[in-house]
C-alpha cells in the first residue's frame, strides 16, 4: 500500500466485481469512502464496514444511476456532505451489453455511451472544486482493452465508448495538472467478475486460453493498480493508462500463447 493515503475516496460504481474490490481495498487502507450504485442495500455496505472498518472511518452508500440528469450534482454534493472533501474519484460504472453491429439501434449506443463516457465526464466536472480543494486530487477511470487495444464480435459500441474514455483522460490530465490533481486510467483485460460469469464456463475457458500467464484477472488485482495510481507512489503520474491483462495483447498469435501447468495458475 502507498502511503499515506488519501482519506477521501468516492467509487462510482462501487459494489460490484472490479468497484466491490476497489472499495474494499480503500476500507482496509483506512479512506473514508462513499460508494455508488443504482442500488446500494444496506447489506451491502455492512459488509464492507465489517471488512476493514476502523474507528471513525466512514463508509456510505449512495444509490444514484449514473444517467440520471441530476448524478453529477448529487455525486459532488455528496461527498461534500458524507465526507466532507474529496481526494480520489473512482469511475468505475459501466455496462457492456452483446449486440452485433448490424443490430444496433440509436439507443443502444446512447444508453452505452451515457454511463461508460458521458457520466464520467460530467462526474469529473462536478468534482473538481472539491478535487482542488484536496490539493492531491486524484481521478482514476476504469477502462479496458476492449476498444483502445482490442477488439471483440458484439462490442463495438462497448470499445469505442471505452476509447472515448481515454481521449477524454488525456485531455482532462492537462486542464487539471495546475491544480495538481492527476488523471489516469487503468485497462483491465478479463477478470472474473459476476458480469463476465453470466457469459458462462465456456467463454471463460476460451479467455483464459488466450492469457499468457494462463488465468484471468481477480478483481482485487485491478483494484491494486487503483489503489497505486490513487497514492503518493504516482503523484507525478498523469494522463496514463496502466494495462492490467496478464499478458493478453501480447500475442501475434493463438499460437504465440505458450501452455501452462497447473501449478503455474494460481
Amino acid at each position: 500500500m502507498n502511503s499515506p493515503l488519501p482519506r477521501k475516496v468516492v467509487v462510482v460504481g462501487g459494489t460490484r466485481g472490479i468497484g466491490a474490490a476497489i472499495t474494499s481495498t480503500f476500507v482496509a487502507a483506512g479512506a473514508d469512502v462513499l460508494l455508488t450504485g443504482r442500488s446500494v442495500p444496506d447489506h451491502v455496505v455492512e459488509t464492507f464496514r465489517r471488512a476493514g472498518c476502523r474507528a471513525g472511518q466512514t463508509v456510505e452508500g449512495l444509490a444514484l444511476d449514473a444517467t440520471a440528469p441530476d448524478f453529477a450534482p448529487r455525486l459532488a454534493e455528496s461527498a461534500r456532505t458524507s465526507l466532507g472533501g474529496l481526494d480520489v474519484l473512482c469511475l468505475n460504472a459501466g455496462v457492456f451489453p452483446n449486440k452485433p453491429l448490424a443490430d444496433l439501434t440509436h439507443t443502444d449506443v446512447r444508453e452505452v455511451f451515457a454511463t461508460n463516457v458521458e457520466s464520467q465526464i460530467l462526474a469529473v466536472a462536478a468534482c473538481v472544486p472539491l478535487l482542488r480543494e484536496s490539493r492531491r486530487g486524484r481521478i482514476v477511470l476504469t477502462s479496458s482493452i476492449t476498444g483502445p487495444l482490442t477488439g471483440f464480435p458484439g462490442w463495438s459500441h462497448y470499445g469505442a465508448s471505452k476509447a472515448a474514455q481515454l481521449g477524454f483522460m488525456r485531455t482532462a490530465a492537462l486542464e487539471l495538472a495546475p491544480y495538481g490533481i492527476t488523471v489516469n486510467a487503468v485497462a483491465p483485460g478479463n477478470v472474473v467478475t459476476e458480469g463476465l460469469e453470466e457469459l458462462g464456463a465456456a467463454y471463460l475457458a476460451q479467455m483464459a486460453a488466450t492469457v499468457p500467464l494462463g488465468r484471468l484477472a481477480r478483481p482485487r488485482e485491478i483494484a491494486d493498480v487503483v489503489e497505486f495510481l490513487a497514492g503518493d507512489g504516482a503523484s507525478f503520474i498523469t494522463g496514463q493508462v496502466i494495462t492490467v491483462d496478464g499478458g493478453q495483447t501480447l500475442p501475434e498469435s493463438p499460437e504465440a500463447v505458450l501452455p501452462t501447468g497447473p501449478d503455474d495458475r494460481s
